[in-house]
């Protein structure tokens, strides 16, 4: 390949989107790493660390080409949750809690290389819309009753009911120059033109003009700051196991991965969206967890695919994994040489930046759309926030889905009940033509025909159950299951006792139109032979056929 036709044209184009695309991505990450990073109890550093790695290793291996990774607010979440956790069982060995803190970022990561190796990429399509909702809205609370206290001065606490029980004692002993500066800090983050965000991110404006107030407006105002901050390349944090622990760790690595890939494949949605390109689900999680692998190893925060930096990233002209990785490459140029700058970073205006990142996570769209959504979505939407908030992550997530799953088997259950047809005698309304119209009418009653008209499932199997006795009065029954085209175990049983109960009382049965899953499935169960050993029972390939051998029973030939 000629070079002139790597500079030329589209490939130029490209990289200089990318160049552009990876420079602003950097810009907005900056602030945004550095406030997850104290949010999460482990330190600024550690959100730039995290940021740089995930960053970097999930653009190189993951499968969406214009995400940008980093921590984001549900990881830090659950990240602080988990540091707070081992420091309160370890307080006076801070650096053992963090080395079993860092195990469990690690092992989250490897979790999510199985996840994408097991192919669990589409399953993020099966998580109902009021469950994300809730636990994304519940996530954006937590972060603003968590900068509550330093917004005031005060310090940070390590839940959210903490640190709003903590408020009023924050205000009454508040720092007058904190709450000016944190309230500075919201005016531009909030009322900052979006034109000029284009060129300069609000985050970052807000960062640059807290920092340099503090220093040259209030410099003895005792203004809490973030301190020394580490520079240069960071230790290395190798897996450190407490085998009585194992569980706990197993379960908060799980909560990790679970939510980092749920957080990373719904921005890969967003990019798609944006790019009108189709991203690759398992090998995203497979980059996602490579680079949370190398972030725990570095002491840094989990990550995933960062919605606000992927949009920023994408509308800069970043396209390929060149502007993601680029982007972590300018935030570790960042942390070799300019931590001492940083440390002058007032805590309050952090705490300015994440209330905005956490009024930007809660779903509005769905609360301004609440009048109009069915109670039922409402009610699961509401008790998965309340649960994130107020007891535990994944505890929320599973109790929506099960909540969810409940509401949609009752929905197909009820379904499938309509679509079971059952015709005793022939009427006006009636769908029934020619000859089985005939035979029905002429069997005065003494056939019941019962046409199932889609798949069976356990949901569905007591209400068919209950339907089917309340018809005694016939001597031929007749099941019509040329429209289902499945059936489940529990279906099974319960279409068992139906053919059982008939054949005990001495009526025949005639079964038609079986599909071969179907059969297999009934063969199973010994429906065929409960068939077989009714009064002439027989299997039949169609309706009609059926209708006629019934219509021969009633006559009294064979």
């Amino acid at each position: 390949m000629h070079l002139r036709s790597l500079v030329d044209g589209p490939n130029l184009a490209r990289l200089r989107g990318d160049i552009y695309g990876g420079l602003t991505a950097a810009v907005v990450a900056l602030p945004l790493a550095l406030a997850f990073g104290v949010a999460s109890g482990a330190g600024p550093i550690a959100g730039m660390y995290g940021a740089i790695c995930v960053g970097f290793f999930a653009a190189l291996f993951g499968g969406t080409p214009s995400q940008v990774s980093g921590p984001t607010g549900p990881m830090t979440v659950v990240m602080a949750a988990i540091l707070a956790q081992y420091t309160a069982m370890f307080p006076n060995e801070p650096g053992h809690a963090a080395a079993l803190a860092f195990t469990v970022v690690m092992a989250g990561g490897a979790l999510q290389i199985a996840f994408g190796a097991l192919h669990f990429g589409k399953f993020i399509e099966l998580v109902p819309l009021p469950v994300i909702s809730g636990f994304m809205s519940g996530i954006g609370v937590i972060i603003i009753l968590l900068q509550l206290p330093p917004l005031l001065g005060g310090t940070t606490q390590a839940g959210p009911m903490a640190s709003a029980l903590a408020v009023p004692a924050a205000w009454a002993s508040r720092n007058p120059a904190a709450l000016g500066l944190g309230i500075c800090a919201l005016a531009i983050v909030y009322l900052m033109p979006r034109a000029w965000s284009r060129w300069l991110p609000s985050p970052l404006v807000a960062l640059l003009v807290g920092t340099l107030a503090a220093v040259w407006l209030v410099p003895d105002a005792g203004v809490p700051v973030l301190g020394d901050i580490p520079s240069g390349l960071p230790a290395l944090h190798l897996p450190v196991v407490e085998f009585a622990l194992l569980s706990k760790m197993f379960v908060s690595a799980l909560t990790l991965a679970a939510l980092g890939s749920i957080d990373s494949l719904l921005t890969s949605l967003v990019a798609d969206s944006v790019t009108r390109t189709y991203h690759d689900s398992d090998r995203e999680l497979l980059g996602q967890g490579i680079g949370n692998i190398v972030a725990g190893l570095f002491g840094g925060l989990p990550g995933a695919g960062a919605t606000m930096r992927t949009v920023v990233n994408v509308k800069a002209g970043g396209r390929t994994p060149v502007s993601g990785a680029l982007h972590s490459l300018v935030l570790l140029t960042i942390v070799l040489g300019a931590g001492g700058m940083a440390s002058h970073i007032p805590h309050a205006v952090l705490a300015g930046i994440l209330i905005k990142v956490g009024t930007d996570i809660i779903d509005w769209d769905f609360l301004r759309g609440v009048r109009r959504t069915p109670g039922t979505v409402v009610f699961i939407m509401s008790v998965v926030l309340l649960l994130t908030v107020f007891v535990d992550l994944i505890k929320a997530v599973a109790v929506g889905m099960a909540m969810a799953g409940l509401v949609f088997m009752k929905r197909m259950s009820d379904l499938q009940l309509k679509s079971i047809n059952v015709y005793h005698e022939v009427d006006e309304g009636s769908p029934l033509q020619g000859d089985e119209r005939r035979i029905l009418r002429e069997s005065a009653g003494q056939i019941l025909l019962i046409h199932f008209g889609s798949p069976m499932s356990f949901g569905a199997a007591k209400g068919m159950t209950r339907q089917l006795s309340m018809f005694t009065d016939y001597r031929v029954l007749v099941l019509d299951l040329s429209d289902m085209p499945e059936i489940d175990f529990t279906a099974t049983r319960s279409l068992f006792d139906v053919v059982r109960s008939a054949g005990e009382a001495g009526r025949s049965i005639v079964l038609c139109g079986g599909r071969p899953a179907v059969m297999r499935a009934l063969d199973t169960q010994g429906i065929r032979q409960q068939v077989e050993l009714s009064p002439g029972g027989s299997i039949e390939a169609n309706r009609i056929h059926a209708l006629r051998h019934a219509e021969t029973l009633l006559s009294g030939t064979t």
